[in-house]
């Protein structure tokens, strides 16, 4: 199974390939930021994927019209609510991660 890296956590989880970043993180008991249950409609589960891209699934344009919406966003940016795990490896950065969420 493909690895998770979770920055700044510094933590790594197993994931199976097709669940999305969301899920993935909620499922490792790892609090991310999301308001609208994965339905692209707010933008605050926006992270930095540094390592592993092309492995996930390609942006589809739900979450390119809501990426086009927020602020701070770069070539790494996706949402973890639409952005799908594949076969390798992938390392996440968690943006305006506190843990006290």
């Amino acid at each position: 199974m493909p690895i998770l890296t979770v920055m700044p956590l510094n933590k790594a989880v197993e994931v199976q390939a097709g669940t999305t970043l969301l899920q993935a993180l909620l499922s490792a008991s790892i609090l991310a930021p999301h308001k609208c249950e994965g339905q692209a409609k707010c933008g605050t589960c926006h992270l930095f994927v540094h390592d592993g891209r092309k492995t996930l699934v390609r942006i589809q344009k739900l979450e390119n019209d809501k990426l086009d919406t927020l602020v701070g966003v770069g070539s790494k940016s996706r949402l973890a609510c639409q952005a799908v795990m594949g076969n390798e490896n992938v390392t996440i950065e968690l943006l305006g991660f506190s843990s006290g969420f």
